[in-house]
């Protein structure tokens, strides 16, 4: 007798007695533990019927999405035992026969695949709305808004156009040494090809042929004998 009581109490119900008495040693009973206030902080909001609705909606979503079947109601996700810490068991019912439970395989499935939405809805992420039975997912790689290739093309270009300019830039810098170099080096062939005179042993200036240039010594001559 006492066997026999142990089992009803374990059983899941229908949704007609209006709640869920599944235990934690339930075969496709998953626990789920929220932690709205580390979360949200002074933004925390409370944990009422209207969520609870909530969230047994996002799940009869995520069951409809995943099996591609309009059959899952609302009514078919039973909660129990929960705590005022947020933490509770749920169950997803088979919407053919309301007492037989859906497979907790299809449900992690289902649970996985539209776990980013479930978060989005309560505003958590996989760290503070936990399902304990099911491993959190890593959040879908974000795409670039631009292309890799043209990303890699356009870094490609710019190293391009660097080298060019700095071939040009020194080409030019190349360019006005040299020019430089051979205007110095024109300079001192013209000091070394100009002619030096020297009269009696003394280096003399080159005379300058528009202006002539005038003998002290012979001027002084030229004064002293030419007034008669």
């Amino acid at each position: 007798m006492m066997r026999n009581r142990k089992r009803i109490k374990r059983r899941l119900p229908s949704v007609s007695q209006g709640r869920a008495e599944a235990g934690t040693d339930a075969q496709n009973a998953f626990k789920v533990r929220l932690s709205i206030k580390t979360a949200l902080g002074d933004n925390a909001y409370a944990w009422d019927a209207s969520e609870e609705y909530l969230f047994k909606a996002m799940v009869a979503f995520a069951m409809r999405r995943y099996s591609k079947k309009e059959t899952t109601q609302i009514s078919n996700v039973l909660l129990c035992n929960m705590t005022e810490r947020v933490s509770f068991w749920f169950v997803v019912t088979d919407s053919a026969r309301n007492v037989t439970t859906v497979p907790g395989s299809e449900v992690e499935a289902a649970i996985r695949m539209n776990r980013n939405r479930i978060n989005g809805a309560f505003l958590l992420t996989d760290n503070t709305l936990q399902f304990l039975k099911i491993s959190s997912t890593l959040s879908p790689p974000t795409e670039p808004t631009v292309p890799v290739w043209l990303i890699v093309f356009g870094v490609v270009l710019c190293l391009v156009v660097a080298g060019i300019l700095l071939l040009v830039v020194s080409g030019i810098r190349r360019r006005k040494k040299n020019n430089h170099e051979s205007a110095e080096t024109g300079d001192l062939e013209d000091k070394c090809d100009t002619p030096v005179t020297t009269e009696n042993g003394i280096p003399c200036d080159i005379l300058d042929l528009k202006a002539g240039q005038i003998n002290g010594v012979y001027a002084a001559d030229d004064e002293r004998f030419t007034p008669l």
